[in-house]
């Protein structure tokens, strides 16, 4: 068969249920192929997207998402879609078709060295020039993808590749044992270290004789399905439990020994527990500049011990008295039956007290607050339904306001920080789950960035409910130009076009305006109703604020919880 009949070939066989893309004439052979199987090819709008929805897809499904584009620019564009989805461990498979092999390195229209752009950004990636080893490529990449720590693996092939012959073998899982020296040593780099007894002992121990325990669960946590062991030693030893923010919905933020995020834009309670507690638990996370503020202050009075699937991610940020590296999952299944069951404690007492100190809520202008957009939401949509976001203000709301009770529920660009991401993964997640329900937050400013996937969200009758926070602002810089810059707000203002409900209308898509709750809630209720994409159009004051907030390289005795402006 063609190089191109066994890459479809592969992809069913990993059962692929979509590719999310955007052919060109490099890549025609692939999607020429395509056709003759059952995977739906999703054409977004614009390459980065089809990276984002393979990441939304991946996350929500717990399996790889695939995103394929052309060469040149097609490649380039998946970048930033490609480098957010290595920052928060995500598996997908990126597949980019070059030019032919004698016109690599010769400057060749649309020709561009992807393996050589993207190879700090992937967990691996490949260029292909011999269609014998195509199929044996793609199953490594899918490997490589899913196992350890996830990643996104890239894998080049020259169009003349895809269309030359080759005898096709069926493999034997994960990929045929004629390469069996490199399977070898992919197993060697890819392995799960195995957790010694003794260590789980100690952690136990530790836990055991600690009066101020703390949890600090990462995305970790969800990407080793082991959210209900979490739950499980949190309940037995009575352990208050804060998650970053990819670790949001890790733990049930209703549950009575959840404090909520912690961080930057942190629970009063999550960083105050951190500060005074004497043994924390860093569960699947890497201590993100944003979280730990100032190192040499951070959990200053704790001992500190990591569980992670990666040593790379040990003593990198924090330095610790123990690390337990292995699976999370077999890590905590095996630590809750030594751990003694204990009471609500003095410790818990404390917290609760803690958890009483929130932020002033302000009512600016008669206009519509980020808190009441997501007490409406809470109330008004079933646990199950898959929330995401942008990048900015409004991400750290919906961290902070929205009620996750279930794992793989919410979305959000942690690591990058990526404008433009939720739209993209919002269909990824749509697909995943047709079923559910998705809501996607997003501000004004983001939203400009990939709000051209109306037009794919509308083509595939998706029926997500998008709210646009729109306060005319880049928010979240101009906080920053508010509370450091004194008030000097360059380049932060948006009171220009578009009009986002007649956008919405162009697309063919339901959109509207709101001023006040009551209009609001009237529009999420009709969008929820009508089962179709909706875009709500929600104007708040451009003066709101996210708080708390612990300035940048500052420790929790700096926290801000309430600003006159």
């Amino acid at each position: 068969m063609t190089g191109a009949d066994a890459m479809v070939k592969c992809l069913e066989l990993e059962r692929v249920e979509y590719v999310f893309g955007y052919p060109g004439v490099a890549i025609c052979p692939f999607y020429d192929s395509i056709l003759k199987t059952e995977i739906r090819t999703v054409l977004v709008r614009t390459e980065q997207s089809a990276a984002h929805a393979a990441n939304g897809y991946a996350r929500i499904s717990g399996r790889a998402g695939v995103a394929a584009v052309t060469s040149g620019p097609g490649a380039t564009n998946l970048v930033t879609g490609i480098a957010t989805a290595y920052m928060d461990s995500v598996p997908i498979v990126a597949i980019t078709c070059n030019v032919i092999t004698p016109l690599l390195g010769k400057d060749s229209f649309q020709e561009i060295d992807i393996t050589g752009v993207t190879m700090p950004i992937t967990k691996h990636n490949f260029i292909v020039r011999d269609v014998r080893q195509l199929a044996d490529t793609i199953r490594e990449a899918f490997f490589i993808a899913k196992t350890g720590r996830p990643g996104p693996v890239l894998i080049d092939i020259p169009k003349d590749v895809t269309a030359a012959s080759c005898d096709y073998e069926p493999a034997q899982s994960p990929f045929d044992t004629r390469f069996a020296k490199r399977k070898a040593s992919l197993h060697r780099i890819m392995k799960v270290c195995d957790i010694p007894d003794e260590k789980i002992d100690k952690l136990a121990s530790l836990i055991n004789a600690s009066e101020r325990p703390f949890i600090y669960a990462g995305g970790g946590v969800i990407i080793s399905d082991a959210c209900e062991e979490l739950k499980a030693l949190a309940e037995k030893a009575q352990i208050p439990v804060s998650t970053s923010l990819m670790g949001k919905s890790a733990f049930p933020n209703t549950h009575a020994l959840s404090t909520g995020m912690i961080g930057m834009h942190g629970t009063k309670a999550s960083n105050t527990a951190v500060d005074r507690c004497d043994l924390l638990l860093a569960i699947g996370t890497r201590f993100s500049d944003r979280v730990i503020g100032d190192p040499k202050r951070f959990a200053g009075r704790a001992k500190i011990v990591q569980i992670d699937v990666d040593p790379a991610e040990v003593n990198k940020n924090i330095a610790v008295v123990d690390s337990l590296v292995g699976s999370i999952k077999d890590a905590l299944s095996r630590l809750v039956p030594l751990v003694e069951k204990r009471k609500a404690s003095e410790w818990n007492a404390k917290i609760d007290e803690w958890k009483t100190e929130v932020p002033r809520s302000r009512k600016r202008s008669g206009k519509l607050s980020p808190k009441s957009i997501f007490e409406y939401v809470n109330g008004s949509v079933p646990p199950d339904t898959i929330i995401t976001t942008e990048v900015g203000q409004h991400q750290m709301w919906t961290a902070l306001f929205y009620r996750f009770e279930k794992p793989r529920t919410f979305l959000t660009s942690g690591g990058l920080g990526t404008m433009g991401f939720g739209t993209g993964a919002a269909i990824g997640a749509q697909f995943a789950n047709p079923d559910k329900t998705v809501v996607h937050f997003a501000g004004d400013g983001s939203f400009r960035m990939n709000c051209n996937e109306l037009a794919t969200i509308s083509h595939y009758g998706l029926p997500i409910i998008i709210v646009v926070f729109n306060n005319g602002a880049l928010g979240n810089v101009r906080q920053w130009q508010t509370l450091f810059y004194e008030k000097r707000y360059s380049a932060t203002t948006l009171d220009f076009a578009p009009d986002f409900v007649k956008l919405a209308d162009a697309y063919g898509v339901a959109g509207v305006r709101v001023t006040s709750e009551a209009e609001f809630k009237k529009a999420f209720d009709a969008a929820l109703a009508s089962g179709k994409p909706a875009v709500i159009d929600a104007a708040i004051d451009k003066d709101e604020m996210v708080l708390p907030m612990i300035p940048p390289g500052k420790s929790v005795d700096r926290i801000m919880m309430d600003i006159d402006l």
